[in-house]
């Protein structure tokens, strides 16, 4: 079966559920590291502090600087009903993009307070929750800013893990699930693979001559929706925001010039890389951009990753990168070797 052909049950797989990684490794850079080379289909197991060895003198390393929002609030209806609310993204004034818990009860209108004595928001949701995606609008007192939700949050948010890890977030997950270079706040989940990185091995990185360059890519509620198509072309990417600097925009062009490699730590800088293309440039806007087999990558060399989900769209875009069947052995060999699975999991050097 060729590349061009491959439908969603592609992109299954078995694993066993003690390898999804409930919490993450204590030491950042001691994850496990599969290294994979796409020309020889060589697999290597290193440790990912190995990187300083693994990266060459020269290359630009593009990571993700989004910081990840305390975004999910509890609350109750005036009624007395409890919700759980996602706040989404910012739409202006004093209105959020969210997603509601218990979705279908909440009627426009309803006026919902979170929060404790003391600090507390109170919103009222404008309309009925969208029919493809569930997504809804709720508008705080006009007292309240952005600035000053988001002051809130830090104080009766709590962190959004991934659901599969099937536990409430803890003290550890306000710092772990967020990478040492978070400072763009706007994200609703974790550009994972960066969660590897300490200050210490991006210093070791710096020191060997090492390029870094930051790009910014708010990871939305998207990532963690399941690919609902057998026919792969009519999925629909939830769209997310992007910037890309002027002072990266240089450097991604000056490494593209001078042919020097360019790494992408993730999936979301992969993505903000390709939807630029060959004419990067200082760029503020949205991707819904879907790289599947077969794609041909106009910017990205080497990627650094995590294991992903069965089905998903993360999984597909490394599949086009690293080949469908070569990527599937190497998760086979990782499942062997008792690789930790998913966000909090081990990672993959794809060159």
């Amino acid at each position: 079966m060729t590349s061009t052909f491959l439908t969603l049950q592609d992109f299954d797989y078995t694993l066993p559920r003690e390898l999804v990684a409930p919490y993450p490794e204590r030491k950042r850079s001691e994850a496990k590291l599969l290294v994979l080379d796409r020309k020889s289909r060589q697999i290597e197991h290193r440790v990912f502090r190995d990187l300083t060895d693994l990266l060459q003198t020269g290359d630009l390393l593009v990571l993700n600087n989004t910081k990840v929002l305390p975004a999910r609030i509890f609350g109750r209806k005036t009624t007395g009903g409890r919700v759980e609310a996602l706040l989404l993204k910012f739409l202006g004034k004093t209105t959020w993009q969210t997603l509601l818990k218990p979705g279908g009860r909440v009627k426009a209108g309803s006026w919902i307070r979170f929060g404790e004595d003391g600090t507390t928001l109170e919103g009222e949701v404008l309309d009925g929750p969208d029919k493809r995606t569930g997504v809804r609008k709720i508008r705080f007192r006009e007292a309240v800013n952005e600035r000053s939700v988001l002051e809130k949050l830090n104080q009766i948010g709590r962190i959004p893990l991934p659901p599969y890890l099937d536990r409430p977030d803890e003290a550890i997950d306000r710092e772990m699930y967020q990478t040492v270079f978070a400072e763009v706040e706007g994200a609703v989940a974790s550009p994972t693979a960066g969660l590897h990185f300490d200050e210490e091995l991006l210093g070791g990185l710096r020191k060997k001559g090492i390029e870094i360059a930051f790009v910014t890519l708010h990871v939305g509620y998207g990532t963690f929706q399941p690919v609902q198509t057998e026919n792969l072309s009519r999925h629909e990417m939830v769209e997310e925001e992007l910037e890309v600097t002027a002072e990266t925009a240089v450097k991604i062009q000056k490494a593209l010039k001078e042919h020097r490699r360019i790494v992408a730590c993730g999936t979301t800088a992969v993505r903000t890389l390709e939807t630029l293309g060959e004419k990067i440039r200082p760029f503020q806007g949205t991707t819904k951009l879907f790289i599947r087999p077969p794609y041909e990558f106009k910017v990205v060399d080497a990627l650094i990753t995590n294991f992903h989900l069965p089905k998903s769209t993360l999984l597909m875009l490394v599949s086009a990168f690293a080949g469908h069947e070569l990527l599937l052995e190497a998760y086979q060999e990782a499942i062997r070797r008792r690789y930790r699975f998913y966000s909090y999991g081990d990672a993959m050097f794809i060159v």
